[in-house]
């Protein structure tokens, strides 16, 4: 059922693929027909031609077949002479070999954009899943085992299944097709020798079957390796700060030597197939020589057929090699298969309800009513009986300490997460009742860490915004106080950042991400610890842009930095999951609780 869930995507190249098979048919055609063609061939060479003279009474079929060739190969003999018609065989048999060989090529031809196509449409999908998926996935999974599903996992399946695509249709074939020839020359050699296939199968599939567990460990430790890489790779920074480079060595020696030990064995159990599968060819080709001479000797075949026959069964061990190869290659790309399947087939529970509403506009407030929440499968609420109201164009701040669930209550409101209890209304109608890409069109959302991509400053302030102009980006920039540094770069707007903006500073970062959501121009802003992680000029730079940004728009900042949410229109204290206080600076000051304390500790009074 796994394979064919896989070859589902053929149907984008029905095609290519008619092509393909037709190009195999021909193809395994004239292998077939390449067999018998030597009988005469042979005949001629051994000088072992039966010259007959009289037409077959009978129509010209399988069983007669011999006495047919025979009955023309004597009148080409007579009139041209041995050595003429001996010419013409070879010609003959040159061109069953060339079409042969063409039509092998096509087939390979049309196979070539099947395959890569196929490798595309999954990688494409894998990745639009995973974009897909709730941030809850990616909290429960390493995203260095994710990278390695989409890269490694994918082309094991390029390499392991869709590379034997062309084994799996035509050898099949051509085993069969010799198969018969061979059962019409010597019922009693080709019972032997299917025999012995059955037998070369059994053996090659009991080895296989430990195959698909160790291709599964491999790939489970290769998204180990890339785990260790990609966590080095960021961290690189406080490894060497630490001078922790050997730990971070021996870490990835680790994985490494582990990887390397697992596909030692696999291969071992891989590479066995073809050696054992020649030598029992060759015992067999022993068997039946002697087994075939007796024949000869006993007038039960003539030479030139039964060579012929030998040919027949050459013709079945490569098939037969490649076959149990490829058997040994499904079932190692299987292994890849499952683990990409655990993707595709992740639920995603934060999806659009049937018939959900078109939202295009704010009117009123946001409301939260009795909302509580807790991650996966904990049994701990880190929100509980939350009753908040945000009216349109009211600034709310959230603030206090670390864990206190602030940032876990704002990410509710695009539906990051959905709540475990109770509900969220946006115009006193439940999040959970729009489209979801409706409801996040509304909202523009700042973070701590200034999320950038390795492109030009242009592409990031953009990010796929449509029907964009140079005027409207660069307004965007200079409201967030970015447009004066952008110029100074070396290609200005077309100046490429690095890898998540490490050519900037951290100020510039942030304004650039400011300048996104400026362009974007939502409703409703969520700030989250936009300027905790600056210095105090950037700091003053990125706080007049966040300013801007927020006039006239409704606006949920999360906040460390209690000086930069003084003017909001209510400020939410809360702890352990909680609201406890509520109210503005003033008031929240002159009940002297737990909001007050926070603003002592930063010396703001």
């Amino acid at each position: 059922m796994k394979f064919l869930r896989l070859l589902k995507y053929i149907r984008n190249y029905k095609s290519w693929v008619v092509g393909h098979v037709i190009s195999n048919l021909l193809m395994v055609f004239f292998s077939v027909a390449s067999i018998p063609a030597l009988i005469p061939f042979l005949s001629i060479l051994f000088g072992t031609t039966d010259k007959v003279s009289e037409r077959p009474t009978e129509a010209f079929n399988s069983e007669n077949f011999e006495a047919w060739i025979s009955y023309y190969i004597s009148g080409y003999i007579a009139e041209y002479g041995e050595e003429t018609t001996l010419a013409y065989l070879c010609v003959g048999i040159v061109i069953i070999f060339l079409l042969k060989n063409l039509f092998r090529y096509l087939a390979l031809f049309f196979l070539a954009p099947v395959r890569n196509g196929i490798v595309r449409d999954i990688r494409q999908n894998l990745f639009e899943k995973t974009l897909s998926l709730p941030l809850s996935y990616f909290s429960e999974e390493r995203k260095g085992d994710i990278m390695s599903r989409v890269s490694a996992d994918v082309q094991e399946i390029e390499w392991s299944i869709l590379n034997v695509l062309e084994t799996v249709v035509r050898e099949p074939l051509l085993i069969i097709g010799a198969l018969s020839f061979m059962f019409y020359v010597s019922p009693k050699l080709t019972v032997f020798v299917f025999g012995l296939l059955i037998f070369t199968g059994l053996i090659i599939g009991g080895i296989g079957k430990t195959l698909r567990k160790h291709s599964r460990d491999i790939q489970t430790l290769l998204g180990n390796l890339v785990t260790v890489l990609e966590e080095a790779l960021s961290g690189s920074r406080i490894i060497k700060g630490f001078t922790a480079e050997k730990y971070q060595a021996d870490k990835f020696a680790k994985q490494n030597n582990a990887y390397r030990h697992t596909q030692t064995r696999l291969l071992w159990r891989r590479d066995l197939a073809s050696p054992m599968t020649e030598t029992l060819g060759v015992m067999t080709v022993s068997i039946l020589i002697w087994y075939g001479f007796k024949q000869v000797q006993s007038d039960d075949l003539s030479v030139a057929t039964f060579f012929s026959f030998l040919y027949a069964f050459f013709t079945i061990i490569e098939p037969s090699k490649k076959f149990s190869s490829a058997s040994y290659n499904i079932q190692k790309g299987m292994a890849a298969v499952d683990r990409v399947n655990e993707i595709m087939d992740a639920e995603n529970k934060i999806r659009d309800k049937k018939n959900a509403q078109v939202v295009t506009t704010f009117k009123d407030k946001i409301e939260y009513r009795d909302v509580s929440f807790r991650y996966g499968n904990s049994d701990k609420d880190v929100l509980s009986g939350i009753n908040l109201s945000v009216a349109k164009g009211k600034i709310i701040a959230l603030v206090g300490a670390s864990g206190a669930g602030k940032s876990t209550l704002a990410d509710l409101l695009p539906r990051f997460f959905d709540v475990t209890k109770g509900e969220i209304l946006l115009d006193g109608i439940n999040l959970k009742d729009y489209k979801l890409s409706d409801l996040r069109r509304l909202m523009g959302i700042v973070s701590q860490e200034p999320i950038l991509f390795n492109d030009t400053i242009y592409n990031n302030i953009v990010f796929g915004a449509k029907g964009v102009s140079q005027s409207d980006v660069e307004n965007a920039a200079r409201i967030a106080n970015a447009h004066e540094f952008i110029m100074t770069s070396p290609d200005a707007y077309q100046t490429n950042i690095g890898d998540r903006g490490s050519k900037l500073s951290g100020g510039q970062r942030q304004r650039l991400t400011i300048a996104r959501a400026i362009l974007k121009n939502p409703p409703i802003l969520i700030l989250d610890e936009a300027t905790s992680a600056l210095d105090s000029e950037s700091e003053k730079l990125v706080q007049e842009a966040l300013e801007k940004l927020m006039q006239n728009r409704t606006s949920v900042v999360i906040a460390h930095r209690l000086s930069t949410i003084q003017h909001a229109d209510e400020i939410i204290v809360m702890n352990q999951g909680k609201i406890i206080e509520r109210g503005t600076h003033d008031v929240l000051m002159e009940k002297g609780g737990e909001y007050r304390k926070l603003v002592q500790m930063q010396g703001l009074t």
